[in-house]
């Protein structure tokens, strides 16, 4: 089911091309004037053409307006001026996003370790601190993990455009491969084209440093441990001026892949639960955006 996409005004709109850049589905295009427009009926949805435009020519109507503190006073101030912690990370949460666009500068050793320290701030199951953090500080680490990562998925997808081995596996009861197919086999395919062809990367962005956070699989939760330390980087990163993208799809090629586990010298009792891409952004937020409505379950008595 195709789901909504963003509106732009071209009246508004002055072609400068932030939006088409930034774009993840890359559902925008330009006409002959640089006026952009959208050429697909689906997006994701994430909002970044509507947060990046200078001109505010993007409206996502599907999206409710950012979320305010109800709980605290601000008294009409200005999130950024207001001195309540509260309201300034709930600015920081607000302005996080993935970025998709960086930089060619080296993220700082020193914000790394700034990165790192954040991380272990985070709770864990019993207290086990169970965490594992690979650095590659710089592009030719990064470069050598997707490179492996698209050793993977090129397996992966000589295996699913095979009708054969998909119907059979679905007959048998495992539909995995078949809806691999379905959702992410063209975009993969499309990915490697890109980086074969013109070393378009998909899979990092351009990211000059990544952070690999692994867990002990023998703590009590290992899951939840490396994504709360993994949350905490992508706020501390955002509250330094970096831009941050977990990139799934490195995850999911090491959990098959033992290969990737072992170039990153993990051993065989961590596991992979979050990549981060990190870097300076090429481009800057104009705006917080919203997000899909909320709508708790309140439960009064069970």
């Amino acid at each position: 089911m195709a789901k909504e996409v963003p509106l732009i005004d071209q009246e508004r709109c002055i072609g400068c091309g932030a939006c088409r850049s930034i774009c993840p589905d890359r559902i925008i295009s330009a006409d002959s004037s640089d006026k952009a427009y959208i050429a697909a009926d689906s997006c994701m949805q994430c909002g970044h053409c509507y947060a990046v435009c200078p001109a505010e020519a993007v409206a996502v109507p599907f999206l409710e307006p950012p979320a305010e503190l109800r709980s605290v006073d601000t008294g009409g101030a200005a999130s950024w001026v207001d001195p309540l912690p509260s309201q300034m990370l709930m600015e920081i949460m607000r302005q996080r996003r993935s970025c998709r666009l960086y930089r060619d500068q080296p993220v700082d050793r020193a914000i790394i370790d700034d990165l790192l320290h954040a991380a272990v701030t985070a709770p864990s199951g019993t207290n086990s601190q169970g965490w594992k953090f690979v650095v590659l500080p710089n592009r030719e680490g990064v470069i050598r993990l997707g490179e492996v990562t698209g050793d993977f998925y090129r397996r992966l997808n000589r295996k699913a455009a095979n009708p054969i081995v998909r119907g059979v596996l679905k007959l048998l009861g495992c539909p995995a491969l078949h809806n691999y197919y379905i959702g992410y086999y063209h975009k993969v395919q499309d990915a490697l084209k890109g980086w074969d062809t013109s070393r378009e990367d998909r899979l990092f962005h351009g990211a000059p440093a990544a952070l690999i956070v692994a867990a002990d699989r023998n703590s009590s939760c290992p899951a939840e441990d490396a994504l709360l330390a993994s949350q905490n980087i992508l706020l501390m990163a955002e509250a330094l001026g970096l831009g941050t993208c977990l990139v799934g799809y490195v995850v999911e090629a090491a959990r098959r892949d033992p290969s990737i586990s072992r170039l990153l010298g993990l051993e065989k009792h961590y596991r992979i639960y979050s990549v981060v891409a990190v870097g300076h952004p090429a481009l800057k937020w104009m705006r917080p955006v919203g997000r899909k409505h909320l709508e708790p379950d309140i439960l009064t008595s069970i």
